[in-house]
């Protein structure tokens, strides 16, 4: 029997560690961009034509690649960071395998042009899968120009699974973010299909976070600054007021690398503990410097997960920065026991010399017994506070009249709107009570049931928004002052994505110049209390926390997104008629009895099961 075993090809390998290294475009973005960070380039230009899908092209200003480097740098392991296994542990590059431009060109048609600054020549290199199609001298700019063109163009399993264009964007987006955060001190521009996303001047931490997500989180910013033997964490925090409802702008570097840590996370939200409403995320930006020595990061193809010599020194050290600076900077609450400030504000400065003290002054021969005194009662005594005050009216007991009189018309008005609502009550044969402000009680033949009304109401309107967005007509509330709402890059993309369906809700959204839109007019379901900028806030955030969580249909993301948002809260008020509409539209419901969450919306109860507690 022969052999079976077998050496597979240089390109079949390639192939199969593209699946690891490059997943979708946003992985050949990050590649790029790191390798010209490690090239040592100020100025990093990144062009993107149908979310990368037809061309992602880097063009920087580093140390450019001599002949046989250029050629060199497609090889599998090869690469300029590491010599020798030892320099595992004392890396401070991005990049260190030597896999990724192999596996990049394995999967894409390649083209590249490089000088280094002492040349007077680049070298121009073609590849297709693998294969040298042209290499040839060329004229061109000092540094690096790579274009990736057809990703996956030879196989095509994996180009069908990549996502629609405003999806794959985001997700660039989000990988241009993170390496624009960590290095600051370079000059970023993005441009996709002819528009320019970003343009990114060198300039400090505070302001890059500003450039990339807008003028607010100026306001939102919190300097954190700590310096220990183990590592130093420097960066910026939100203030506990700005904290979203979900993990948008969290970000740990670890020697300017990018990582995910649930484990420092957590460290990070308990220092927020009893500062935060309930399921609210901070924002932070922290980077962690450390020995490369104490850490490991060849653990994931993608490297954003480090393992460390020392994990609870650092979540501490973190914890205790973090509760630090919400203290310095005021933020969380202090106690001050040499001043009461409730009543500061009240208390006018005097000179002493115009401070007059109260006298207090009587008639020693009043007789309360004697009832032809009448009078007395009202010269009896006085305050005399530095002014002259003047006699107390004698027909004083009329005020006990008037007092009377007004609680006798308040009682005639409620017993009338007690009548009023007992005749409705009994012509409609129904009486609901409302428990807390939280639940109804409905009586029935057998006993009475327990409605939660706030869930109740989302489940109504969620039915409503599903029946809007498929008959793509919803009822909308023009805004008497339109609200210009400005976005950051992503969720500027995401709202373009989701456009039509919110129409389809009732929203009047347009786009109005580099991410900002114009909310015109907001779904008629939706309370007039809720600003039109808060509610389209808070439409993006739910759905891009149930597409993490649920991963759900983008219109029933949407749908539910927008009924938990407009629904009634817990601690609502409601009148009779209100009670008996909620009542009347959650059972026209399909599913009256089940909650967004799955859970019953109506508990009944019997009266026998009521007996049975008073063991009857």
């Amino acid at each position: 029997m022969s052999d079976i075993i077998q050496l597979l090809p240089d390109s079949v390998a390639n192939q199969i560690a593209a699946g690891e290294v490059v997943q979708r475009p946003s992985s050949a973005v990050k590649e790029l961009v790191e390798n010209s960070i490690d090239a040592g380039a100020g100025k990093i230009q990144l062009i993107i034509k149908d979310a990368g899908k037809s061309l992602i092209q880097v063009i920087d200003d580093g140390c450019g690649m001599s002949i046989t480097d250029a050629r060199m740098c497609f090889e599998r392991h090869a690469t300029s960071k590491i010599r020798k296994a030892g320099d595992l542990f004392a890396i401070r590059t991005m990049g260190f395998r030597g896999e990724a431009m192999a596996s990049i060109a394995a999967i894409a048609q390649v083209e590249m042009k490089t000088r280094r600054h002492e040349d007077e020549l680049g070298t121009h290199i073609c590849i297709e899968g693998s294969e040298i199609v042209k290499q040839e001298p060329v004229s061109c700019s000092a540094g690096t120009s790579i274009s990736i063109k057809n990703l996956f163009f030879n196989t095509p399993a994996r180009r069908n699974f990549l996502k629609g264009n405003p999806v794959e964007l985001r997700h660039i987006i989000d990988e241009f973010q993170r390496i624009a955060l960590a290095h600051p001190e370079i000059h970023f521009t993005l441009h996709h299909d002819g528009n320019e996303m970003f343009h990114l001047p060198k300039a400090s931490l505070k302001q890059r976070i500003v450039h990339l997500f807008g003028n607010a989180y100026n306001q939102k910013l919190v300097p954190i600054e700590e310096d220990t033997s183990i590592i130093a964490v420097k960066g910026f925090i939100g203030k506990p007021e700005f904290a979203r409802k979900t993990r948008g702008e969290q970000f740990f570097f670890v020697n300017k690398r990018f990582i995910k840590d649930p484990y420092l996370n957590h460290a990070v939200v308990t220092a927020y503990e009893e500062l935060l409403p309930e399921d609210s995320f901070p924002l932070y930006v922290l980077f962690i410097d450390i020995d490369p020595a104490k850490i490991d990061i060849n653990v994931h193809p993608t490297k954003t997960e480090i393992k460390y010599q020392d994990e609870k020194a650092l979540y501490a050290i973190i914890r205790s920065a973090v509760k630090r600076s919400l203290g310095q900077y005021n933020i969380t609450p202090t106690l001050d026991f040499d001043q009461e400030t409730g009543f500061s504000h009240m208390i006018t400065q005097k000179a002493p010399e115009e401070i007059v003290p109260p006298q207090i002054t009587f008639n020693p021969d009043f007789n309360p017994f004697q009832a032809d005194k009448k009078s007395g009662r009202s010269t009896s005594y006085s305050r005399n506070l530095g002014e002259d005050q003047g006699e107390v009216s004698k027909n004083w007991g009329s005020l006990y009249e008037i007092v009377d009189e007004a609680r006798d018309r308040q009682q005639q008005t409620i017993l009338e709107i007690e009548d009023a609502e007992a005749a409705q009550i009994k012509k409609e044969g129904r009486h609901f009570f409302q428990l807390h402000s939280r639940l109804i009680i409905s009586p029935i033949k057998s006993g009475f049931m327990l409605i939660d009304q706030q869930a109740a109401h989302e489940r109504i309107l969620y039915e409503r928004f599903l029946q809007q967005l498929e008959n793509r007509q919803g009822a909308s509330q023009q805004s008497l002052f339109p609200q210009t709402v400005t976005l950051n890059a992503a969720d500027f993309e995401l709202v373009k994505e989701l456009l039509p369906d919110i129409q389809s809700l009732g929203f009047q959204i347009r786009e109005f110049g580099k991410n900002t839109v114009i909310v015109e007019g907001i779904p008629a379901d939706i309370s007039a209390n809720v600003s039109e900028v808060e509610m389209l806030e808070h439409l993006i955030e739910g759905f891009k926390n149930n597409l993490t969580l649920l991963r759900l249909d983008k219109r029933d993301n949407l749908a539910r997104t927008l009924a938990r948002n407009a629904a009634l809260k817990a601690g609502t008020r409601l009148s009779q008629e209100e009670m008996n509409n909620l009542i009347d539209q959650l059972f026209a419901c399909e599913r009256p009895n089940s909650s967004l969450t799955g859970k019953p919306v109506i508990i009944k109860y019997s009266i026998e099961e009521l007996l049975q507690k008073f063991e009857k």
